[in-house]
């Protein structure tokens, strides 16, 4: 059991952080800004998902230090998957999907682009301790 589960926590802990994170820095906001032109914006701010993509960046470097890039990719864009999946199905539209897709898809080209640059930067090399 034991085995199994270190086999799983590269791609459960950035998964269960990811959506968290998702819940800490987008779940509380919900209301669309109305600007005294009448333009929306949101309902996110930029910080908000400057935060949460900071947050992130340790659990994906956490997995990709480690070598476990398979866990690093699909745990960090499936939980983001998830989590944006959750927070947005009530639209009535169903435009959710789109938006969803655009987060899976965003998420996954980010995170094997940074598991790729952690995977390089933390090899180890000759003359180098490991």
């Amino acid at each position: 059991m034991r085995q199994r589960l270190d086999g799983l926590l590269p791609i459960l802990l950035p998964a269960v952080l990811s959506i968290a994170g998702w819940a800490g820095w987008l779940g509380w906001d919900q209301q669309r800004d109305v600007h005294p032109d009448g333009t929306t914006t949101g309902p996110y701010e930029a910080w908000q998902v400057i935060g949460l993509v900071l947050t992130l960046l340790g659990p994906v470097w956490w997995a990709a230090a480690r070598r476990h890039f398979v866990g690093a990719v699909l745990g960090t864009t499936g939980g983001l998957t998830l989590a944006a999946f959750y927070d947005w199905s009530d639209d009535a539209s169903g435009l959710f999907v789109i938006g969803v897709g655009m987060v899976m898809a965003g998420s996954l080209v980010v995170t094997v682009a940074l598991s790729a640059v952690i995977g390089s930067l933390t090899a180890p090399r000759p003359g180098r301790p490991g």
